[in-house]
Parts: structure tokens; sequence; C-alpha cells
């Protein structure tokens, strides 16, 4: 069983010590809550990697560990299994002592053109909503953040967290909980919070929005990534049964509408930082993921459309403060 009492320990001498009043029972919830079949196969993975001490990690050009001395071709074979038992591998990539996970999307690609539009990360205190297998915490670490806090309620991607964590010998600069926003106080703690791939997959976007308000300081910064469509400030596509073979996805607005989205729930100096179609080399099937992707998805005589005949995907990403 996955335990968090380092992370209470943790945060019990920082802005986010109120947490406590309510984070302790919530974890104990879920850890009471009937779990996912394959979760004691899961966390059997994570437990039976080995406990190494890496001699280099880079955080900041990608995620990557190795030692000065190679490993044996036993230990890397029973390594890879262990990590192959934790598929589908969604975001990454990871490399770690000569095992690379190439994951289904290359979140290096998205974290590159999001960092450039960022606030400084040094030493801040920092959310991400719906955060996968955490890819993006460790970058987040890489540019200097004193704690980057991840929650997204699926626990495959909390085994992934844990054994790259372990693998990264064991670093509590980053932690993963296995939490939806809803379930969040508005703590008002974090100087920046993201939300990447998350606001189309809800029926309230806005009650998204003030949700991830609430979690900012004074001043905080929200960076927002979602799918965006053409259009004028008052263009929003609701698609029908299903958009990209995606059956939750409930509103895609343009960027021009979601910045109204954003200056109606009280954020300032909202901006649209980047908008980027979705390639089918950013997102892709390969051998740590190996059912339907991008290119499945997609009218097969016209890449410009999904199968259901919506415009393909497009990302935006747009940065916002709360005053």
């Amino acid at each position: 069983m996955m335990a968090f009492d380092r992370f209470y320990q943790q945060i019990a001498v920082s802005p986010l010590s109120h947490w406590l009043e309510t984070l302790p029972a919530q974890i104990a919830s879920w850890q009471r809550d009937q779990l996912h079949g394959q979760f004691k196969q899961w966390t059997n993975a994570v437990t039976f990697l080995p406990e190494l001490k890496p001699a280099h990690i880079d955080l900041r050009n990608g995620v990557s560990a190795s030692s000065d001395e190679p490993l044996s071709e036993g230990q890397l074979k029973r390594m890879e299994t262990l990590l192959r038992n934790l598929m589908p591998w969604r975001k990454g990539p990871f490399s770690l002592y000569g095992i690379d996970i190439d994951t289904e999307w290359r979140s290096d690609w998205k974290w590159d053109r999001v960092l450039p539009h960022l606030s400084d990360l040094n030493g801040r205190t920092i959310l991400d909503v719906g955060c996968g297998s955490g890819y993006h915490l460790w970058r987040m670490v890489g540019a200097g953040a004193k704690l980057a806090v991840g929650i997204d309620p699926t626990q495959l991607f909390l085994c992934q967290f844990e054994a790259v964590r372990k693998l990264l010998g064991d670093d509590r600069r980053a932690h993963l909980l296995p939490l939806g926003i809803e379930q969040l106080p508005a703590l008002n703690a974090f100087d920046t919070v993201f939300s990447m791939g998350v606001l189309y997959h809800r029926r309230s976007p806005l009650e998204h929005l003030w949700q991830l308000k609430d979690q900012l300081v004074k001043e905080g910064e929200l960076v927002l990534e979602t799918l965006v469509v053409e259009g004028d400030d008052q263009t929003v596509l609701v698609p029908g049964d299903r958009y990209a073979q995606m059956r939750n996805v409930y509103f895609i607005p343009s960027a021009l509408a979601l910045k109204n989205w954003l200056e109606k729930c009280g954020f300032v100096d909202v901006r649209v930082a980047d908008v980027c179609p979705t390639t089918t080399q950013e997102q892709r099937r390969t051998a740590w993921m190996t059912t339907e992707s991008l290119a499945d998805f997609l009218d097969p005589d016209d890449s410009s459309k999904t199968v259901e005949g919506y415009p393909a995907p497009v990302r935006a990403v747009l940065i916002a403060r709360k005053p």
C-alpha cells in the first residue's frame, strides 16, 4: 500500500499545513475503498524495482537517471519487465539506466511549448491537476520548484509515478496524490497551478476554473492547456457522443472564448501563449502503449477532421493571474 506520511510531515511546516485538516482522512478513505483489480500487481512492480542511487539525474532537459557503473543485462531485463507491468505508459518519456520508456505522448514537447511563457518556477510551490504519471512534476522540479504536487485519481498513474520516483533515488520534491480537484478544499496556497488536458473533460468548465483559482495564492499564476477550436469569442463546440473517440468531452471553446471564461471567473492578465495542432508524432502508439492512439481517431481520408467529423485536435496554452 502506498504511504503518504512523509508528505504529511513535509507540508506540516509549510503554507499547505491546513490541508492536513482533510487530506489524511481522504487518503485513508481511498485506501479502504475497493481498488483496481490490478493494483496489487502494479504495487508489486514498484516494490520489486531495485533501490538504485543514480550518479546522474537530469530533470532540466528531460527525466533521466543513470549510474556510473552500467547495470548487468539481467538487472536491466528484470527492471524492464517490472516497468512493462505498469503499461500503458501515456505521459513521458523517461530514460532510466538505459531503459527508454517511449510513452504515447511526447509530453516533453508540450513542456517546451509551455515553459518559455511561465514566470520563474524557482522556489515555487506548484499544483498540477490531472498530472497523469507525473512527468511534468519532474520537469517542474528541474525548473527549480521547491515542491510540485500532482493530483490524479487514476491508480496506475500513481504506481508509475512511484516507480519513477524510486529509480530517481526517492526524490521528495515531487508528490502525486490519488485525488480529483473536487476533493481539494480552497487551499489558496500554491504559487502556480497547472491544468493541462483536463478542462474538456469537465461537465462544468467554469466551475473547474473557479476550483483552480481557489488553490492559488494572491498573485499566483494559472497555466491552462486544453483543446480549442477556431472561432471568435463566442465559439464553443459541444461534441455529441464522442470526440476523437473520447466519450467524456463536453465543451471545446475557442481560445478567445476561453479567455472570456477566465476573465469571467476573476482572473486578470489573461493571455493566449500558444496554439498548436496535435500531430501523430506527438501522440502515437508505441511499444509502451500498444492500443489505439491519435492516428486511429482521425478521418483516414482527411486528417484535419476526427473520425466523427469534428475539427482535429488543436491545443492552446493560456496564462492568467489571480489578483
